[in-house]
């Protein structure tokens, strides 16, 4: 009895977010410029703590689309240079300023490194909606990301940042293309996890303007299958995405 209780439970919860992700799915076939006026008309505030490749590649197309970007890292005066090519939506500043500036936050720093991105910002990101990019690797990450991949990479992102509105996406697809996805609206699918439908109706437009379509997976238990080396790693379309998942079930 308690099972189906949970099982109904969980579906309900799915169904909720998946609502949350079809919302806005009509801005799709739209060109990028009008798109990024869409986006003008709602602009986000966005703070980006980590950035390097991911972060400066999704970042650089979120101020494109009209939002307000302030990218942050352990290098300042990188954040600086690549505000300055970007214009007048684009700042930069310290990780909290980034956690204080943005409604939303994009975490995109090494693994082993969340420890500290919560002990610097932990009390500036609750409550609000992080995009989590962060892959656990062993070679680079040492035993956090071997107890990380044990747990999954969801369920630890949560616990690692305890209070924080996780969305996990931009995972599964490496960097090098997603500066050039939204060229092409809609033709990749983007693997995403969250238990927050909230928050996932918050991100799902920003993913979209990146040039993916949002595709849920499922909740933060599911995040393990985010990252390189799973069955859902690499570009997909958004149908091909949902049919792997299924075997996943």
């Amino acid at each position: 009895m308690k099972a189906n209780r949970v099982a109904r439970r969980n579906r309900r919860r799915l169904l909720q977010v998946a609502g949350a992700i079809t919302a806005t799915s009509l801005l799709n076939g739209l060109p990028f410029a009008l798109r990024a006026a869409s986006a003008a008309q709602h602009k986000t505030k966005i703070g980006i703590i980590g950035s390097g490749k991911v972060g400066g590649a999704i970042g650089s197309v979120w101020v494109k689309a009209g939002h307000e970007v302030m990218f942050s890292s352990r290098h300042i005066e990188h954040d600086k240079e690549l505000a300055a090519k970007l214009g007048a939506n684009a700042r930069a500043g310290t990780p909290r300023e980034a956690a204080e500036f943005g409604k939303v936050v994009m975490i995109s720093v090494p693994y082993h490194a969340l420890p500290d991105v919560r002990d610097n910002v932990g009390d500036l990101i609750k409550g609000k909606v992080v995009i989590d990019t962060c892959n656990p690797f062993v070679w680079r990450d040492g035993e956090l990301a071997t107890w990380a991949r044990e747990k999954g990479a969801g369920l630890a992102s949560l616990e690692l940042l305890p209070g924080a509105r996780i969305v996990r996406a931009f995972n599964a697809i490496g960097y090098v293309s997603m500066g050039n996805a939204h060229k092409q609206p809609g033709r990749v699918g983007m693997p995403i996890a969250s238990d927050d439908a909230g928050a996932i109706q918050i991100a799902s437009p920003l993913i979209r303007d990146i040039g993916y379509e949002p595709v849920l997976v499922g909740g933060m238990e599911m995040g393990k299958y985010l990252m390189p080396g799973t069955p859902l790693a690499g570009e997909r379309t958004p149908d091909e995405i949902r049919e792997i998942v299924a075997t996943l079930n």
